[in-house]
């Protein structure tokens, strides 16, 4: 597996990591797949429809990304008024 940080920061990688456990841990671990093919789908849609959209994370303030970038969209536009 390639890293994903500079090379002699180990703490570069941490994200991509914690990443990589939750995928594994909260889908991959829970499902069967056929095919190599339908694994990739799958998790890229898990992906992109629930983990990037709909699923809480604790960077965002136990937020789901869609709900907190409206947070953040709404308090800039309050501040700048």
């Amino acid at each position: 597996m390639q890293s994903m940080g500079r090379v002699g920061c180990a703490l570069d990688n941490a994200a991509a990591e914690a990443f990589n456990s939750t995928i594994k841990v909260e889908y991959i671990h829970r499902q069967r797949f056929r095919t190599r093919a339908e694994a990739r789908l799958k998790i890229a849609t898990w992906i992109v429809d629930f983990y990037n959209v709909r699923r809480r994370h604790s960077a965002c303030d136990g937020m789901s990304p869609i709900d907190y970038e409206h947070f953040i969209a709404e308090a800039r536009r309050a501040q700048a008024a």
